[in-house]
C-alpha cells in the first residue's frame, strides 16, 4: 500500500507549488511551517521551554525507578549513569521528532516502561538483556508503523472515543500534578486497608508544608494570567512560582527533605556537571534464550502495550489540542510521529534509559502556543543541556512544575462539548475511557475499557459490523490485557 505524505499541512500549505510564499520568511519559518500553522518563532520557543520545564523531572525520577531494582545477577544501576542516559535519550528522540516529525511532541523515558523493566524484566535477566528487550519491543512497534498497521489502528477509533482519550488524559495529567505537588496523597488505614481512603487532601485532610502552598500559588497565578489572556501564562507562572519557592526556602529555613528530597529551589555546588555515558551501548542479546520463549513473549507483549497505546492516546490528545487533526480526528503526519515514537524504544535500549515515548507533558507547550516541531527542537536542546547543567534543572521544584499539569488538564476537558451525552451508546464508552485513565493511573486501561464497551454496545444494538474488524481485534487484545494476570497464572508464570 502506498503511503501518502504524512507531513501535517494547513490550507495555506496545500495551495500548491504554484502559490507564492510571503516574502521575507526565514528558512526556520519555511522549514517548520511556523507561519502556516498560525504560530511565531517566539511562541514556539516559549512552548518548547514550557514543555521542558514541565517534564524535566524525568531526568531525576527515572533514575529513582531504575536504580531501585536488581537484575538476575544482583547488579544495580549507577544513578549518575542513568541520569546521563535519561537526558541523552530524551534529547536525541525529541530533536528527531522536531526536525523530522515537525510536531510539538517531546519524548523521554516512559515511566510505565521503566516500571516494567525494573519489576518484571530485570529480575529475570541481566540489565544488558533488559536493554535488548527495549530494542526488540521498539522494533516491533516500528514494524507496525511501517506496515501501516499502527496508523490504521489509530484511525479506526471513532471520533467520540478520541475526544474521550483527550479528556481522560486531561484528568490523568491533572491527577499527576496534584500527586506530585502533595496536594493529593493516599491515606492507608489500619493494616494498610481497613478504613483507608484512596486519596485525601494533603496530609490528614489538610495542606501541609510550604511547598504545596507554592504549588497552589502557581496554579492560581497561571489561571489568573490566562483569564487576563497574558501570552506565555504557563511559563510566566512557573518562573513566578520558582521565584516564590526560592524565597520561601530561604526565609522559612526549609531543607531539601521539605521539597520531597528532590528539586529544592536552591543551587548548591558547581553549576556544571560532567555526564557519565557508562550505559551507552550496553545492549546484550546473549542469554535471552535461557529465559524461555513464553516469558519473552509476555515481556514483549507487555512492553508493546505500555509503549503502544499510552503513546497512541497521548499523540491523539495532543494532536487535537494543537489543531493538527482534521474534522474526523485523524492527524496528518501521524506515521512520522508514530515511527519516531516506536524508534524511541530502540534508542532507550541503546542508551540504557528505558524505552522513550511521547510524553503527556507535551500538552504544556501546546497549551502555551506550540504548533510545530521547532518547539520540540527547543525542548530537546533543553535535555541536551541537562547533560552538563543538571544542577540548574533541579532548581525548579517539582511542586511548581506540577502546577502546569493541573492547568493543562483543565484545558483538555473542553472536548466534552463535542460529546452527545444524550446517546448512551456514545456516552458510556466515553465515560469509561475518561474516568478510568486517572482512576487506574493508566492511559492504556482507559482506552481498553472504552474500546471494549464501544464494541459490546454496538453488538447488543445489532450493529456489530459498524465498529469494523480492527476495533473487534482491538477489543480481543484489550480483553487479553485485562486478563493478563489470570493467563500468567494459568501458564504457571507467576514468580
Amino acid at each position: 500500500m502506498t503511503q501518502q505524505s504524512t507531513e501535517p499541512r494547513t490550507t495555506a500549505e496545500d495551495a500548491g507549488a504554484g502559490s507564492r510564499q510571503p516574502a521575507g520568511r526565514s528558512w526556520l519559518d519555511r522549514y517548520f511551517h511556523i507561519s502556516d500553522r498560525g504560530s511565531t518563532v517566539g511562541r514556539e520557543v516559549r512552548g518548547g521551554v514550557t514543555t521542558f520545564m514541565a517534564m524535566a523531572y524525568i531526568v531525576l525520577l527515572n533514575p529513582v525507578i531504575l536504580t531501585t531494582a536488581k537484575d538476575i545477577t544482583g547488579a544495580t544501576l549507577n544513578a549518575d549513569q542513568v541520569t546521563t542516559a535519561t537526558a541523552l535519550a530524551a534529547a536525541v528522540t525529541t530533536l528527531v521528532m522536531g526536525f523530522l516529525g515537525n510536531v510539538p511532541l517531546a519524548l523521554a523515558a516512559g515511566l510505565s516502561v521503566s516500571a516494567v523493566l525494573s519489576f518484571q524484566v530485570a529480575p529475570q535477566m541481566t540489565w544488558g538483556n533488559a536493554w535488548a528487550m527495549c530494542v526488540i519491543y521498539g522494533g516491533v512497534i516500528v514494524l507496525l508503523v511501517v506496515t501501516g498497521a499502527r496508523e490504521l489502528i489509530m484511525n479506526a477509533i471513532p471520533l467520540p472515543l478520541k475526544h474521550a482519550i483527550t479528556m481522560g488524559i486531561g484528568l490523568f495529567v491533572c491527577l499527576i500534578g496534584l500527586v506530585q505537588a502533595g496536594f493529593v496523597t493516599s491515606m492507608p488505614g489500619p493494616g494498610g486497608i481497613a478504613g483507608a481512603k484512596p486519596i485525601q487532601l494533603g496530609t490528614a485532610d489538610m495542606l501541609t508544608g510550604w511547598p504545596v502552598l507554592c504549588f497552589a500559588f502557581t496554579v492560581l497565578l497561571i489561571f489568573l494570567l490566562q483569564v487576563r489572556r497574558v501570552p506565555g501564562a504557563i511559563l510566566i507562572g512557573i518562573v513566578g512560582g520558582t521565584v516564590l519557592a526560592a524565597a520561601v526556602h530561604q526565609l522559612a529555613g526549609l531543607t531539601p527533605k521539605d521539597w520531597g528530597g528532590r528539586n529544592a529551589p536552591v543551587l548548591s555546588g558547581s553549576v556544571v556537571s560532567s555526564p557519565d555515558f557508562g550505559l551507552l551501548g550496553q545492549v546484550s542479546f546473549s542469554g535471552l534464550g535461557n529465559v524461555g520463549g513464553i516469558t519473552l513473549g509476555v515481556i514483549v507483549f507487555t512492553l508493546v502495550l505500555a509503549g503502544f497505546f499510552d503513546a497512541m492516546g497521548t499523540i491523539i490528545g495532543i494532536g487535537q489540542q494543537a489543531h493538527l487533526a482534521d474534522r474526523d480526528g485523524k492527524m496528518p503526519g501521524l506515521n512520522k510521529a508514530l515511527a519516531i515514537d516506536g524508534a524511541g524504544g530502540m534508542v532507550g535500549g541503546f542508551t540504557g534509559a528505558s524505552g522513550q515515548t511521547v510524553f503527556v507533558e507535551s500538552t504544556a507547550g501546546v497549551g502555551d502556543g506550540a504548533r510545530t516541531g521547532f518547539a520540540s527542537v527547543v525542548t530537546g536542546l533543553g535535555f541536551a543541556l541537562c547533560l552538563f547543567f543538571t544542577p540548574l534543572a533541579q532548581i525548579i521544584p517539582t511542586q511548581v512544575a506540577a502546577a502546569a499539569l493541573v492547568v493543562i488538564g483543565s484545558m483538555m476537558l473542553a472536548n466534552a462539548k463535542h460529546i452527545n451525552w444524550d446517546d448512551p451508546a456514545t456516552a458510556i464508552p466515553v465515560f469509561l475511557t475518561t474516568v478510568l485513565m486517572p482512576f487506574t493511573y493508566s492511559i492504556t486501561a482507559g482506552i481498553a475499557a472504552g474500546v471494549i464497551a464501544h464494541v459490546a454496545i454496538k453488538a447488543v444494538q445489532g450493529r456489530w459490523r459498524e465498529p469494523g474488524w480492527l476495533m473487534w481485534v482491538l477489543a480481543v487484545v484489550f480483553l487479553a490485557y485485562f486478563s493478563l494476570n489470570p493467563i500468567e497464572s494459568w501458564l504457571g508464570m507467576h514468580h
